[in-house]
């Protein structure tokens, strides 16, 4: 197996398994300061008791997200230092600013939320709750800012030694597809969490345990996924889409599997593509929708795979159409089942209502899913290219590290991170299998009734 090969996958799978982490507690941050707003009511302690006990949980995830972090970003200059060293003078900035404000800001404030609610007044406490929020997704936007750079680059200069600098850090911050992919990757956090905290309530209904408690996070994980469901789809998604079929065609004909031109394109459903003979096998096709889509009306033509070179065709097509179908099947699954949830608690019916509470318990691992498969579209559809349309990704790898010691570090890494998910399903689960401090008994007098 080639070192580049290998450096693919190890950055793959390091990225993949870290960002298991950071997606939940940027949607949780939201919902804790969410909580703490509502406690500053009257009566209003059963949802400061859930905000501290969505806190551990916050706090577990962000020691591991920061664990598994800090190596990946190694790899910038041990996989793939010829990357670092000819575009470190943009990405670097963005990077700097997100270790700021992930480590300063975030971090400081946490601990001030986890541990000074008996020295901060309640107000104060709610204000230390929004920095952790405010640090953890400004956090997230430079690294968006840094992803977006390498899909469509902006504000910089080639220098004579060939190396990229930054020519406007304004420009630089306000690419229109950092926006559209952060508002698009913030949508996909909230619903993480809040697939996490219904899935948790439903549990406890279906169990019959911290039965005031579950009715509150069924109630908020409801609520706020079926509103950022529905932005996930509309307007980010479609605005990402539409922007992304302006900038790189090529990636979209590889999602959706179009190897010819055509006016009024298809929309394919489900197939399975076929490089060799470049056509969809065994298809189901909503007619003329793709056109509809991207342009607004149904007769425009969407370009194909066979306008492109085909050394620019995006590499591993089979698996960028099968995970952009993925995230798209699930985001559709996920906006039915929060849809209908929300009708049944309008009703008043969905704490009793076992046949929902089961299928929001056992969906709580699918947004994870989704939003794996959406970042692999991302990334698979950018290929072949490192810095889209100027560096490939075969020029940006270490080529003076083998693919021995590229294999070794990485069975470490496999090694290693096995541990921690051990230690973190440990963890968690006895924080959820203990439930929150207070007693039911005391908490039910306060539950809000749908």
């Amino acid at each position: 197996m080639d070192t580049l090969l290998l450096d693919r996958i190890h950055f793959a799978f390091t990225i993949t398994f870290h960002y298991l982490f950071p997606q939940l507690t940027m949607g949780l941050a939201l919902l804790i300061v969410i909580m703490k707003v509502l406690s500053l009511r009257p009566g209003g302690e059963a949802w400061n008791q859930a905000a501290r006990f969505w806190a551990k949980i916050f706090a577990i995830n962000f020691l591991l997200g920061v664990v598994t972090g800090i190596p990946m970003e190694f790899q910038f200059g041990t996989n793939w230092s010829e990357f670092s060293r000819l575009t470190g003078g943009v990405i670097g900035q963005p990077l700097a600013m997100e270790g700021v404000f992930s480590f300063f800001l975030e971090s400081t404030f946490l601990g001030l939320f986890l541990f000074g609610e008996k020295r901060l007044s309640r107000v104060a406490h709610v204000g230390a709750a929004a920095m952790v929020w405010l640090g953890s997704w400004i956090s997230g936007f430079f690294i968006i800012v840094t992803n977006a750079w390498m899909q469509h680059p902006v504000a910089y200069r080639i220098l004579p030694n060939g190396t990229y600098d930054v020519t406007s850090f304004t420009g630089l911050l306000f690419n229109p597809w950092a926006w559209r992919e952060y508002a698009h990757n913030m949508c996909a956090a909230v619903v993480t969490a809040s697939f996490v905290v219904a899935a948790t309530g439903a549990y406890y209904l279906l169990a019959r345990k911290h039965e005031a408690s579950g009715r509150l996070f069924v109630k908020m994980g409801v609520v706020a996924g079926l509103i950022s469901c529905a932005l996930q789809i509309f307007p980010t998604g479609d605005l990402q889409g539409k922007f992304a079929a302006q900038h790189q065609p090529a990636a979209i004909a590889g999602m959706e599997g179009l190897f010819h031109s055509e006016a009024g394109a298809p929309i394919v459903l489900i197939g399975q593509p076929d490089e060799t003979t470049q056509h969809i096998d065994n298809p189901i096709v909503v007619n003329k929708v793709l056109s509809f889509l991207i342009y607004g009306t149904t007769a425009a033509e969407v370009k194909g795979l066979d306008q492109f070179p085909r050394d620019q065709w995006p590499s591993a097509l089979p698996l960028l159409f099968y995970s952009y179908h993925i995230m798209a099947g699930l985001g559709t699954w996920f906006l039915l089942l929060m849809a209908a949830a929300a009708f049944a608690l309008w009703r008043s019916r969905l704490y009793q209502t076992r046949w929902l509470l089961w299928p929001i318990l056992l969906s709580f691992p699918l947004p994870y899913i989704a939003t794996t498969a959406g970042w692999m579209t991302t990334e698979i559809g950018r290929q072949p290219w490192l810095v889209y349309g100027l560096l490939r990704t075969s020029q940006g790898y270490s080529t003076h590290v083998s693919a021995g010691n590229t294999l070794f570090t990485l069975l470490g890494f496999l090694g290693m991170y096995s541990v921690l998910s051990i230690l973190w399903i440990i963890l968690v689960y006895r924080l959820i299998e203990a439930g929150p401090e207070m007693e039911d008994a005391k908490l039910a007098p306060l539950t809000l009734t749908a």
